[in-house]
């Protein structure tokens, strides 16, 4: 009897042992969303998000106001992701996510950057910027729009 109990005992502490030995899997990089500050072994389980910003200054405020530009419509990948007034413009490039910005968050996966194609179009629907910008994990890029 006294044999089976230290083998139990000693099976019981092998076990623990074995267990709390196991490196915790999860995503190890702190750029990801999904960032697990417990996990001692990345699992390829992170996930991350780029944010952009669109600004102009006053110049071409300015600019778009002598062409009769009221409004600004902002599309990535065709799809609407904010509005300005024309004449609304910045002195230097805002912060993703402050007051008054047109800021476009996107889900990028697996991926620590990726392109997506952009234009801006007036109240008419006349394109007046478009391009490529590149959204990076966990970062703000600033596209500065300019006449």
């Amino acid at each position: 009897m006294k044999k089976v109990k230290l083998i139990t005992l000693g099976l019981l502490l092998a076990g623990t042992t074995a267990l709390t030995g196991c490196k915790k899997e999860g995503c190890i990089d702190a750029n990801a969303v999904n960032y697990d500050s417990e996990a001692k072994k990345d699992d390829n389980s992170c996930k991350y998000e780029g944010r952009v910003v669109f600004w102009h200054g006053q110049e071409t405020a300015q600019n778009l106001s002598f062409t009769g530009t009221t409004s600004l419509l902002y599309y990535v990948n065709d799809e609407l992701v904010g509005s300005s007034a024309a004449s609304t413009y910045w002195t230097g490039a805002p912060s993703c996510g402050t007051d008054g910005t047109v800021t476009d968050t996107k889900d990028l996966g697996i991926a620590k950057n990726k392109g997506y194609s952009y234009r801006v179009d007036n109240q008419s629907g006349f394109t007046i910027w478009s391009g490529t910008v590149n959204y990076t994990a966990n970062n703000c890029e600033a596209v500065e729009l300019s006449l």
